[in-house]
């Protein structure tokens, strides 16, 4: 009896030490990175979106664990000086809140983003996402044709992989272990290993100077976006599955830029056959680049999306 009670004693104080951690680091991330736009309420849902410069429209969808500060932090500043640039949150990720508390498909994602762009009066936009980003834009245009002009996919995840899913990432997606171990892992996970992630996802290159302490590694631990990234990637292989049987129906033009040393997203499983099996496909390949060409090669990537608006006649 003791032995229990000590037992729940440990626990209970282990929960409160944990507790106490999560809403320290929150409220450390919120000063350090607060929101650096504004919002838009999408039907009753709060949307988090940066926009600049004048121009034809281009929207910009980060990838997994992001928000607009990947964009921003170098070559949204620059595709301004030629584009009107909306960067829009993707939800549960960033200030824009998660759509459900168990899950979102990447169709109701795709659906916030487009009426979000429609009510900040984007009209026939240039879309280009980066990683999960480029899942979306691919989905965007194959499902809502009649607001994209082109598509531009930035090592984009486009395709169902082999090898299944993650087991962590099942783990966090479940309804009642999912924010437990969320939370745990927002406490106690040093900031350090976040450090050592970004290392490994811009590798073979070096990530630039300050990246890291933009983006807000704090904002990336937050447990609800911790749980909310992984139910994302949890269930993108079964929406990719649904989607990528589209691809040949896409009308537009599709520009595609991807470094063959991506170990993140595999060139020869993602954007190689999305070229292969599109009507209007086009792929230049980055020799040594990792997983984040457009701030490795932010000039190839810059050049890829005015390819895409020249070709869509909008520029």
């Amino acid at each position: 009896m003791k032995l229990a009670l000590s037992l729940l004693l440990i626990l209970a104080l282990f929960a409160c030490a944990t507790m106490i951690r999560v809403e320290n680091r929150r409220l450390a991330a919120y000063r350090a990175h607060p929101p650096e736009g504004r919002f838009i309420v999408v039907d009753g849902h709060p949307v988090h979106y940066v926009q600049m410069g004048e121009g034809p429209d281009l929207v910009l969808l980060h990838g997994a664990s992001g928000s607009t500060r990947d964009w921003t932090f170098d070559i949204a500043p620059v595709l301004a000086e030629r584009y009107r640039v909306t960067i829009l949150d993707r939800p549960g990720l960033g200030y824009t809140p998660p759509l459900k508390p168990n899950g979102v498909t990447l169709s109701e994602q795709t659906t916030l983003m487009v009426e979000a762009a429609r009510a900040l009066g984007v009209e026939n936009p240039v879309v280009a996402g980066q990683s999960f980003g480029g899942a979306l834009v691919m989905n965007w245009a194959v499902y809502h044709p009649d607001h994209i002009s082109a598509a531009v996919s930035i090592a984009g995840a486009t395709h169902p992989w082999p090898g299944g899913r993650d087991t962590l990432y099942a783990l966090l997606a479940q309804p009642v272990i999912g924010p437990i171990m969320a939370h745990v892992i927002s406490a106690w996970l040093p900031e350090a290993y976040l450090e050592g992630q970004i290392n490994a996802v811009f590798a073979p290159n070096d990530p630039l100077p300050g990246y890291a302490d933009y983006i807000g590694a704090g904002m990336i631990l937050l447990p609800e976006q911790f749980k909310a990234n992984a139910q994302q990637r949890h269930e993108l292989l079964h929406h990719l599955e649904e989607q990528q049987p589209r691809y040949a129906d896409v009308e537009i033009p599709v520009e595609v830029i991807h470094g063959d040393a991506d170990t993140t997203v595999g060139l020869s499983v993602h954007s190689e056959p999305l070229v292969e099996e599109g009507q209007n496909g086009n792929l230049p390949v980055l020799d040594g680049v990792g997983h984040m060409p457009h701030h490795v090669e932010m000039a190839e990537t810059i050049a890829a999306i005015d390819r895409a608006a020249l070709r869509a006649g909008v520029k």
